[in-house]
């Protein structure tokens, strides 16, 4: 396995799943100015190859908070593609250099990290994959099991029809009386909501057992070019006498967009999305959402879905997907299963002790 350093190498890099996934329209590429971003900041890229020709890829890693979350010094890989036959190599590669570094076990695949992307998709290889979510060949479980990777944090991703007529229901009398405010994105303040967020993003999720504290530059990192893809009614936060208190981000889904164009967002291409968005408001996906501990248990999530499911129909959405959901998350679960909606993929990232 070799780091990527040149030109060539980070093309080969990027194209890779151009030859593994060859006419499979149901992956999704992960964007390239996001993989060039990481590089140059010093994200750690290899490939191997085999006779000259490139048959895996991988990304090596590590993170200081998510070794504190998990108890142990860990060996992060990422953005990790094989074909079946370099599989074996490909893990051994992986794991001799934590090996190396000290680390005490190897975890993936992370993107750079489990809260922002990544896992691998263990059932549903029939489904479509989407944006911020997986989608690999069905031989992929299978070779990470054979090698000694065991499941951690399983998970499924939901697909659900936006319903006709509402599902939830909020008594209206305790908006005034608890002094609630529905607030909607809104393209030119992007920046004013983003700290908002990530705020409420933090401190809801701080409990689960993947997830790090989020900085204001990887959340910018992750919403970079939210502005020009937003429908302002599918991003909304909930105040409590001026306090935020949950929050749910809904994106029109670009897949297709994405996965025809093999992930290279160029201007020209951005240019054309920006012509052609009315085509991407008939599916949308559920980024995330979250209630902050000590508001959870008092329906305020049913009041910002009611709110969103509304704003999906008015803006003409017939489909709403999910990234992954922990299936130890029952609360999150029961929302979809009300929608009419179903698990899509079953979802797992990998662990293997090293030492």
């Amino acid at each position: 396995m070799i780091p990527v350093e040149s030109r060539r190498d980070l093309r080969d890099f990027l194209t890779f799943t151009d030859d593994l996934y060859a006419g499979e329209e149901r992956f999704v590429p992960p964007l390239h100015a996001t993989v060039r971003g990481w590089h140059r900041r010093g994200v750690r890229l290899f490939l191997l190859r085999r006779g000259g020709r490139v048959v895996a890829r991988t990304t090596l890693h590590t993170d200081a908070a998510l070794d504190a979350k998990l108890g142990r010094e860990t060996q992060l890989f990422g953005l990790t593609e094989f074909a079946e036959e370099a599989a074996e190599e490909l893990f051994e590669a992986i794991c001799a250099a934590g090996l190396a570094a000290g680390r005490k076990a190897a975890f993936g695949p992370v993107s750079l990290l489990p809260n922002q992307a990544g896992g691998v998709i263990t059932s549903g290889f029939g489904e479509r994959g989407f944006i911020d979510s997986a989608w690999n060949r069905p031989y992929y479980p299978a070779a990470y099991e054979a090698y000694g990777f065991s499941r951690r944090f399983e998970s499924d991703t939901w697909i659900c029809p936006v319903p006709e007529e509402p599902v939830f229901a909020f008594d209206d009398a305790r908006i005034r009386a608890e002094e609630l405010r529905v607030h909607r994105g809104d393209r030119r303040r992007v920046r004013e909501q983003l700290p908002i967020l990530r705020e409420m993003l933090n401190t809801s999720f701080a409990q689960l057992g993947y997830y790090t504290e989020i900085s204001a530059e990887q959340l910018a990192e992750q919403t970079d070019g939210l502005a020009y893809l937003l429908d302002e009614a599918l991003l909304l936060y909930l105040t409590k006498a001026g306090r935020p208190i949950a929050f749910v981000l809904c994106l029109p889904d670009i897949s297709s967009l994405v996965a025809e164009i093999r992930g290279n967002l160029h201007l020209l291409h951005q240019l054309r999305l920006l012509a052609t968005r009315s085509r991407y408001r008939r599916e949308a996906v559920l980024i995330i959402k979250g209630t902050i501990p000590d508001e959870q248990g008092h329906g305020y999530m049913r009041l910002l879905s009611r709110e969103l499911h509304d704003g999906l129909r008015r803006g003409g959405y017939h489909t709403l997907r999910s990234t992954y959901v922990e299936r130890d998350n029952p609360g999150s679960a029961a929302q979809f299963a009300a929608m009419g909606g179903r698990p899509l993929h079953g979802y797992t990232f990998y662990d293997k002790e090293l030492a």
